[in-house]
């Protein structure tokens, strides 16, 4: 009931935030794949809505480019008509194309779909164009073929129909890990989405369509229908594989393994789309199972602890050939249930032991897992400010998973055994970080501190939010034993990725001068070297933190537009927070907001003098405010308002906030003109059923369609001065 009340709280904060000036309408659902092996070049498409004029996309951090090849853009049905026409006559023996036609068909690229490949390319490549007008003739059908197969009258998700091509290229010396990537517009700046570098040979299964909307009781009609060799797919571990999961339907790898291998097989599928708005569970809910060659389940999963993204350990016991398969729980499916899985003898950190330290004190640390057999764990770097940082594994050429590692500034020190009860408890000073585990079943630990009366301490867990599969329970007793106060679930509206808020949080004014314990254990009894946490037990340490969303900010010519401020108070704090953009570039200003006492929600406007900028720049806002004697400067860290599962609201953290200036009225060169249209061509005797209005709106689609270089200068023709002589004098 905490956690629902606390998450309804959530929402209520979030609806009564005010709407940006300017709505972003960028829009990206599903990057694939959404990753790549460091050193290759691959294809890469993006769906989404609003993307009309796409002309660059963006990755964070270094060694990553990325190449816009093609946009494909929602067709109408008139449109969709004109196509069919064209390609009828593209088929007629002794049609041709112009000169120009022929030229610009080699400029086109098509990704065609082929079988996985050891190396860099994978799951497509790019054909080379012939240059002759028959081989230019014969590209023009394959590309209306690819525009009207795609073109999706029924959508299961409509604001995924636009369709973004890139080339993406990945430097050898890239970083291995998470990155996020948008599309950039002449009108504006996506949301952006998850990214991987990988370190595997990679392999990719051919795209998806844009996914058919499911009919109840006709949902077969909505399913993907594949040949054989697409539902399975032979793979050579150690390699990472990338895949969409239609309705219905099952993707099976089939591989050898010897005897021994320890195999860590770790899918990433909610991590890649994390909120999906229309479905519960809100985002694709993967399911691992792997069999032998006789068809035996050895191993499954659908969830790792509280991570909705399954993960396998498997010691192979014999030689053999084994298939492992990925599906949603619910055989939902759409374009933009992507999943990445990687296979092989990995290293992989399950846990660490103390999960954080104090800044600037030696840190020892131990890790438990899979493969960490001579293994170096990375620590924060000397110097590194308190917060959370991640941590990982390195062993030989391979780096392990990230794992979250805290850095505070308060004392330290570890739990120890026997703790069980008041009056075994661990004696501790204010203030202090006490690092522990739950390490047996029904194990309480508990932790003794005088009080005085009046005084008002804080008691704070953090495990779930450090990766600790720990459900805390938090109580205060007095000397007689009387429960003071009591938390199992608090939410905590900065934690963005969690939806799970089972970390407790207490802070209580204590009635009496005295003895006073806390005492912590896990809800559900369970219990083990992974069961860590850090407890905070001290005086309220009054702070706060920021998020300010969209994640974007897109500004009209000479206009300006405003994001909201969101601060998640801390430990009591309810001064006043001054908000600003820090070291703005030319052209750009805002006037700053104030974030009043107590208040939660800010709107912080920004305003620009520049008709349009080239790309975009990314932006910084700081929060100041005096607590106590200090004044504290907090950056906010950018982020986007997500919806799950029609209610649940989330604070969803982005790596940069750019800024971008648009000219409303930009429109693209016209890229072909129109041979003149002689008067003995127009056609004579036509119906005059058309207004003017009407003309125009034919017109305009015939236009769009050849500028896309989609109809040949003949059909265009013909059509214009047929439309044309229909008109009403």
């Amino acid at each position: 009931m905490n956690r629902l009340r606390s998450a309804i709280l959530g929402l209520a904060l979030l609806a009564a935030a005010p709407s940006p000036v300017l709505a972003q309408n960028q829009y990206i659902g599903y990057v694939y794949p959404a990753g790549g092996q460091r050193g290759t070049t691959f294809p890469i498409r993006l769906g989404g809505q609003g993307l009309l004029y796409a002309s660059d996309l963006v990755v964070t951090g270094e060694g990553v480019s990325v190449r816009l090849v093609d946009y494909y853009r929602v067709l109408g049905n008139q449109e969709m008509s004109f196509l069919r026409q064209q390609l009828n006559e593209l088929k007629k023996k002794g049609s041709t194309v112009s000169d120009a036609m022929a030229a610009r068909m080699d400029w086109f690229e098509f990704p065609a779909p082929i079988g996985p490949i050891d190396g860099g390319n994978r799951g497509w490549k790019w054909q080379p164009a012939k240059s002759d007008k028959e081989a230019a003739k014969e590209k023009l059908i394959e590309r209306i073929q690819e525009r009207l197969a795609e073109n999706q009258y029924y959508p299961a998700v409509p604001s995924q129909r636009e369709i973004v091509f890139a080339e993406v290229t990945v430097a050898p010396d890239a970083k291995p890990g998470r990155r996020e990537i948008r599309v950039i517009t002449k009108r504006g700046i996506s949301n952006p989405l998850p990214f991987y570098v990988g370190q595997l040979p990679e392999v990719a299964r051919k795209p998806m369509k844009t996914a058919e909307k499911p009919v109840l009781g006709k949902e077969y009609l909505a399913l993907r229908h594949r040949p054989p060799q697409e539902e399975e797919q032979r793979i050579t571990a150690p390699c990472t594989m990338n895949g969409q999961i239609a309705f219905g339907e099952v993707n099976r790898y089939r591989f050898t393994a010897k005897k021994g291998q320890r195999l860590v097989i770790s899918a990433k599928a909610r991590d890649l789309v994390p909120y999906v708005p229309d479905a519960v569970p809100g985002w694709f809910q993967a399911v691992l199972k792997l069999c032998d060659a006789h068809g035996r389940e050895v191993a499954y999963d659908d969830d790792y602890r509280f991570n909705p993204d399954p993960i396998i350990y498997y010691t192979v016991p014999k030689d053999g050939e084994y298939v492992l398969s990925i599906y949603d729980a619910l055989f939902r499916g759409r374009e933009s249930f992507v999943y990445r899985i990687t296979i092989g003898e990995l290293p992989f950190v399950t846990s660490v032991f103390p999960l954080g330290g104090r800044v600037g004190a030696p840190l020892k640390v131990e890790m438990d897992g899979w493969n960490l057999e001579k293994a170096t764990l990375s620590l924060p770097v000397q110097g590194a400010k308190p917060g959370i940082h991640p941590i990982a594994a390195s062993k030989g050429k391979f780096i392990s998973n990230y794992v979250p590692f805290a850095l505070d500034t308060l004392p330290e020190c570890l739990e120890k055994e026997p703790n069980d009860d008041p009056a075994h408890a661990q004696k501790v000073q204010l203030p202090i970080i006490i690092n522990g585990r739950i390490d047996r079943p029904g194990d309480w630990d508990v932790f003794e501190l005088d009080g005085k009366a009046g005084e008002t301490i804080v008691a704070e867990v953090w495990a779930r939010r450090l990766g600790s599969p720990l459900d805390s329970f938090l109580k205060v007793t007095n000397a007689a034993g009387k429960i003071i106060a009591l938390n199992d679930d608090h939410y905590d509206a900065a934690s963005g990725f969690n939806t799970d808020y089972a970390d407790s949080y207490l802070m209580v004014k204590l009635p009496a001068d005295g003895k006073y314990f806390v005492h912590l254990a896990d809800t559900r009894r369970h219990a083990g070297k992974e069961y860590a946490y850090r407890l905070r037990i001290s005086r309220p340490q009054p702070d706060f933190v920021l998020r300010v969303v969209p994640s974007q900010i897109v500004l009209r010519s000479r206009s300006s537009a405003a994001v909201t401020v969101y601060a998640v108070r801390k430990d009591g704090f309810e001064g006043p927070i001054k908000l600003s953009f820090q070291n703005l570039p030319a052209g750009l200003e805002s006037p700053g907001a104030i974030l009043g006492a107590k208040k939660e929600v800010v709107r912080l406007g920004l305003k620009t003098s520049v008709k349009t900028m080239e790309r975009p720049v990314n932006l910084t806002v700081v929060g100041i405010a005096k607590i106590g004697n200090r004044q504290v400067v907090h950056e906010a860290v950018p982020a986007e308002d997500m919806m799950q599962a029609f209610l649940w609201r989330h604070l969803l953290p982005a790596e940069t906030l750019p800024a971008l200036v648009f000219d409303p009225s930009y429109q693209p060169p016209a890229d072909r003109v129109h041979t003149p249209i002689r008067d003995r061509d127009r056609p004579k005797g036509v119906a005059r059923t058309l207004t003017r209005s009407s003309v125009d709106w034919y017109l305009r689609q015939v236009e769009d369609l050849y500028q896309d270089w989609l109809l040949t200068d003949e059909f265009a023709n013909r059509e214009i001065a047929t439309t044309e002589a229909r008109l009403i004098q």
